[in-house]
């Protein structure tokens, strides 16, 4: 359940790209505060800038101008040292095409941040198995990833986001590789951890599905913030789903 205190503040982000003699402001001044416990969904067209804002968020680009707030720190304050120590213990990835190592076991790949966080290598193996077990691989320890179906693969990914035990999970399109069944199933996953684990989980995506599991939906278009809704005030008819589908995907 979401708090009052805020995890996530950004105060007029810009991002601007230089393309030869051309500037591109992919971010144009967007203000967002999101509470600790939220399940966050930042939507909009391919191109709209809801990436952008999720690699400003988790410190994987840094803003042109603006600040990002997390746990009241300014990301922008911090040296490199720093910033990686807060994204290895405050802030879980889960990618759209997994990230996983694929040499590496599926307990290795989970254990992994661990390993950077400075965790003993027991205490690793015993939270990388107890995650596994969250996700529903329990059998799959020691699968290498070239052995686990995609939604298998993108629980593990899952898994590993959790290993440090952050506050913020950032999901980039994390149903996007899957089919309909299996998209369904990481979704309801994300919102079971989200509410158990009061985890606040955030996500870049197209698929309208994570709508019915989001507390609020931030609708990104041209950098700016079109609109926040709140999921009560939300009213899906499949009508409605499928023509916004066909604008998002177009």
């Amino acid at each position: 359940m979401a708090s009052n205190e805020y995890v996530v503040r950004t105060k007029g982000l810009v991002k601007e790209y230089t393309m030869g003699d051309q500037v591109l402001r992919a971010l144009n001044g967007v203000d967002l505060d999101i509470f600790r416990g939220e399940y966050i969904s930042i939507m909009g067209p391919s191109g709209s800038g809801k990436s952008t804002l999720f690699n400003a968020i988790g410190g994987l680009d840094k803003p042109t101008t603006g600040s990002v707030f997390i746990n009241d720190v300014d990301m922008a304050q911090l040296d490199a040292q720093e910033l990686a120590y807060l994204r290895c213990h405050t802030i879980g990835y889960i990618f759209q095409t997994f990230n996983l190592i694929p040499v590496m076991t599926a307990l290795e790949n989970v254990t992994l941040p661990t390993v950077f966080a400075g965790m003993s290598t027991d205490d690793g193996i015993e939270r990388g198995m107890e995650l596994l077990k969250i996700v529903g691989l329990g059998e799959r320890f020691f699968h290498k990833p070239s052995e686990l179906s995609g939604g298998q693969q993108q629980r593990v990914a899952i898994a590993r986001a959790l290993a440090n035990n952050p506050s913020i999970v950032l999901a980039d399109e994390p149903t996007g590789n899957l089919d309909l069944k299996t998209g369904t199933e990481i979704i309801h996953l994300l919102k079971k951890l989200n509410r158990e684990q009061g985890v606040t989980v955030i996500s870049a995506t197209h698929d309208l599905k994570m709508v019915d599991v989001s507390d609020r939906i931030v609708w990104i278009r041209d950098g700016r913030i079109a609109k926040i809704e709140e999921r009560a005030e939300i009213e899906l008819h499949i009508g409605e789903m499928e023509g916004e589908q066909e604008e998002l995907t177009h």
